[in-house]
């Protein structure tokens, strides 16, 4: 990484995410026929978004961006380093089992980027990609 990059704060990303969350929640409460499968959506192209940002990270001024070309995250970039999350959604309707689920990969991911110097998370070496502040 060069030097005018500087790396999202792990803090920053986990509220990013909270957001990103709570919007899924919200979409799940007003419109329960397909608030989940939208949420689930949302959170796979979310990182494709407004040139790298989901509107959590938009908030917090964080970027996601591909490390092969220094450019935004793509769609596909999104999809990829976002398929684990969605996955724990996708399951989390089953009970006691399905929010176990979501908690481990959540933990999982968390662990990931508090123990990855560069802050990278799973998802981020799947799809190869980065958080920095903008």
């Amino acid at each position: 990484m060069s030097d005018g990059i500087k790396k999202a704060s792990l803090l920053l990303r986990v509220i990013a995410k909270l957001i990103d969350f709570i919007l899924i929640a919200i979409a799940v409460k007003i419109i329960p026929q397909i608030g989940l499968i939208a949420g689930i959506v949302y959170i796979l192209i979310s990182d494709g978004l407004f040139e790298g940002r989901s509107i959590g990270k938009k908030i917090l001024k964080l970027k996601t961006i591909s490390l092969n070309t220094g450019n935004a995250a793509t769609f596909r970039d999104s999809i990829i380093r976002n398929s684990t999350i969605a996955a724990a959604i996708l399951v989390s309707g089953i009970p006691l089992l399905g929010w176990l689920f979501v908690l481990i990969i959540c933990t999982l991911e968390f662990l990931l980027m508090l123990g990855n110097k560069q802050g990278m998370r799973l998802g981020d070496d799947f799809a190869n990609t980065y958080v920095i502040e903008d």
